[in-house]
């Protein structure tokens, strides 16, 4: 009976720590998306004259070849010198999903203004923060 009481203690301990490192985890992937695709976004913007993808055609822009002008075709493409910046748009480790938009907090995985270039986490008031 003591031992399992023993037990039972440990693992009151031990619980809430793996649930603090699962929440870290997905917090630091979330930080680590984030980096990468504001890191390519900025190359985007030098490659096309001063101008971000559009909301629109936010993932062929970055994930195909493009020329100055933003128009997108197959990887290879004579005529397309830029690009891909991204082979995917990465997951929201919160949500599970690498959607887009606008919107407001809690509407999409990520949050993306085309005039700007800001590129936000959008699952909550807390990673649209980092």
């Amino acid at each position: 009976m003591i031992v399992v009481a023993i037990l039972g203690v440990l693992a009151a301990l031990a619980v809430p720590q793996f649930a603090s490192a699962t929440s870290e985890s997905r917090s630091n992937s979330i930080r680590m998306n984030l980096r990468h695709i504001r890191l390519q976004l900025t190359i985007y913007w030098q490659d096309h004259d001063a101008t971000y993808p559009t909301l629109a055609d936010f993932v062929d822009q970055l994930t195909t070849s493009s020329d100055m002008s933003g128009f997108t075709a197959a990887v290879g493409t004579a005529g397309y010198p830029f690009g891909p910046y991204l082979d995917v748009i990465p997951k929201n480790s919160n949500t599970g999903t690498n959607t887009i938009s606008a919107g407001a907090i809690g509407t999409s995985a990520w949050y993306y203004d085309d005039f700007t270039g800001d590129f936000l986490a959008n699952d909550s008031a807390e990673t649209a923060a980092y």
